[in-house]
């Protein structure tokens, strides 16, 4: 949640801007800060950042640092408007030609543009629903769109669900396919004969574009009269391996933008590219890949990058250690450290143990024989026998959606809590606002909660409304939930589906109180042992107490500022704690920015 800034010459890098603190504030330099800053261009001595969770486009004058909200209300919207009245849905990739910005809304599946002079921001493309069809502006659509780039006539947009890179003519919004056959695949070819998976990012520089191809671990290049797709650089099998052309190897790259003379390239290995176009040779300029990895091993001697989700069987600890797109085991006695299952690579393969993959394993849970993982990135609840290891693939498609079905047939969108009362997965659906009911035995995926609408009404059923729902637990009788937009902790009653607020005035603040008197911020993991409820009070960095029949809200631990150092209550610090789970005597805490899992007796 960071700007920084590279010295090409010296490779130097410093932050710009971002305290690294999970929030929307603007302000100069590290006084500010971002939930996910996403895409990124200037213009004029000017940075303009999508901060995707934040549903806002931010701006940063880089001569001092100054932060600013340039459009966007913050609320899941796709209203069109002037500066903060309009509304975006998780907004990524980000261009400009000088004179407006465009911008890939991936929730929203549409291209934005925005007036820089004025803020004012439309629709330049796109119907909004989820799709592949060529057209005018109004009837073609797009399958969560994340990386753009302009040549001032068209805009070329790395259309990543559909595998496909399109292109949109700025006078009319004449959407049209310019590469891609729409399945997964790395083939070279021409036009509609070439594959891509999962494309990312798209860069130019006027004869050609250079595209991210994430899911092929490549850069790909097209030449934009002839279409003609050809692999700039990467092998295909992810690494970080500096060597000239197909020799050289990345991991899920992302980021890409031009000089003039060189690529670079943000790869998912923690590190940043250079690729000397004239040769594709391909060298590392900044970051240390060696120590992202995810090592085995006792107590403070194990490494994880950047976990997520924590649960327990009482003897052991399951980690989502997200970034790593791994599971990981941890023997409670010992705090010795294995990995259970996950390549470590970009996928969705179902296999047993490390031949399995994942994209972002975020939440997870456990009735004793299994676990059940939400692969939030492959919108997929993921289902990993404890006894073999064999990982397979329990409900949704894949796809963007919010349908309710069996296994397969059924989609979510940005899955991210998971708890279970033994007969049923209970799964906060994140971006769809909603929560989800699957039946262990059947498949069958529901709706228990949520008009899929954001919002914070208390009713019964899909006449109540959330806000990015995170974290989630049971106790048998009630669903507790984090609904970490609206700053709440909701109560959800299986038998009847009626949802009210426990505790949290909605105010972005953090207080001790009884029920709404109480306030959080953006509280992200939960876990019951019956009687209280413990809650990850992430961007407060605390770790807070509910007694459910009252609602009293108490402090536990952590004394808001942030760091690692271990104590007593108040004593302690967290950076950014997020999944909690109980043995009955401990709670296990995930520290997500410290890569650390922290006890509290």
């Amino acid at each position: 949640r960071m700007i920084r800034q590279l010295v090409l010459s010296t490779a130097e890098v410093t932050t710009l801007a971002g305290s690294g603190d999970l929030g929307s504030t603007d302000g100069i330099g590290v006084n500010a800060d971002f939930k996910t800053p996403n895409g990124i261009v200037e213009v004029n001595g000017n940075l303009y950042v999508t901060d995707s969770s934040d549903n806002k486009i931010r701006k940063i004058v880089i001569s001092t640092g100054e932060v600013a909200t340039f459009a966007g209300s913050g609320s899941f919207g796709s209203a069109d408007g002037t500066g903060t009245a309009a509304s975006f849905k998780s907004p990524t990739g980000i261009t400009s030609d000088g004179t407006n910005l465009y911008i890939a809304d991936s929730g929203g599946n549409t291209i934005r543009e925005i007036e820089i002079a004025t803020g004012v921001v439309t629709t330049l493309a796109g119907s909004g629903a989820f799709g592949s069809a060529d057209g005018s502006a109004a009837e073609g659509s797009f399958f969560t769109p994340s990386g753009v780039v302009t040549d001032g006539v068209n805009v070329y947009v790395a259309d990543t669900g559909n595998h496909k890179i399109r292109k949109v003519t700025i006078a009319t919004g004449e959407i049209t396919t310019l590469a891609g056959t729409g399945d997964t695949d790395s083939a070279d070819g021409t036009g509609t004969a070439a594959g891509f998976h999962s494309p990312d990012r798209i860069a130019s520089d006027g004869t050609y574009l250079y595209v991210s191809d994430s899911g092929n671990h490549k850069i790909r290049q097209i030449e934009i009269f002839s279409a003609e797709v050809t692999t700039l650089a990467g092998s295909g099998i992810p690494g970080n391996v500096d060597q000239t052309g197909v020799s050289a190897s990345f991991t899920n790259p992302r980021g890409i933008v031009f000089d003039g003379l060189n690529l670079y390239v943000a790869d998912s290995g923690a590190i940043i590219r250079q690729i000397v176009i004239s040769t594709g040779a391909v060298t590392t300029i900044a970051g240390d890949a060696s120590d992202q990895n995810s090592i085995n091993g006792i107590g403070t001697a194990a490494k994880f990058n950047k976990p997520e989700g924590i649960t327990t069987d009482g003897t052991n600890l399951y980690v989502a250690d997200s970034n790593h797109r791994l599971i990981r085991k941890i023997v409670i006695a010992t705090a010795k450290v294995y990995t259970l299952a996950g390549s470590g690579f970009f996928g969705s393969s179902d296999a047993t143990a490390t031949s399995a993959s994942f994209n972002y394993p975020f939440g997870i849970t456990t009735d004793g024989v299994s676990l059940f993982v939400t692969d939030t990135h492959n919108n997929k609840i993921r289902k990993i026998v404890l006894s073999s290891g064999v990982v397979t693939t329990f409900a949704g498609s894949g796809g963007v959606g919010d349908t309710d079905d069996t296994g397969p047939f059924a989609s979510f969108w940005h899955p991210t809590g998971i708890t279970t009362d033994g007969i049923h997965l209970y799964v906060t659906d994140t971006l769809n606002h909603k929560i989800r009911k699957i039946g262990i035995s059947t498949g069958i995926v529901s709706t228990l909660a949520g008009s899929g609408e954001e919002g914070s009404t208390d009713e019964a059923g899909t006449e109540a409304s959330f806000s990015n729902p995170k974290g989630i637990t049971t106790d048998g009788t009630n669903l507790y939930v984090t609904d970490s937009g609206n700053h709440k902790i909701r109560q959800i009653v299986l038998s009847s589906g009626v949802v009210t607020t426990l505790a949290g005035s909605g105010d972005d603040w953090t207080a001790d109180g009884l029920g709404t008197s109480a306030s959080f911020r953006s509280p992200y993991g939960i876990t019951t042992d019956g009687t209280s409820l413990y809650v990850t009070d992430s961007s407060a960095r605390t770790i807070r107490q509910v007694v459910i029949s009252t609602g009293l809200v108490t402090t536990l631990a952590g004394s808001g500022d942030e760091g690692t150092a271990d104590g007593t209550g108040s004593a302690a610090t967290f950076m950014r704690p997020v999944g909690i789970t109980s043995d009955g005597t401990s709670l296990f805490v995930v520290d997500y920015l410290s890569h650390q899992i922290r006890k509290i007796d």
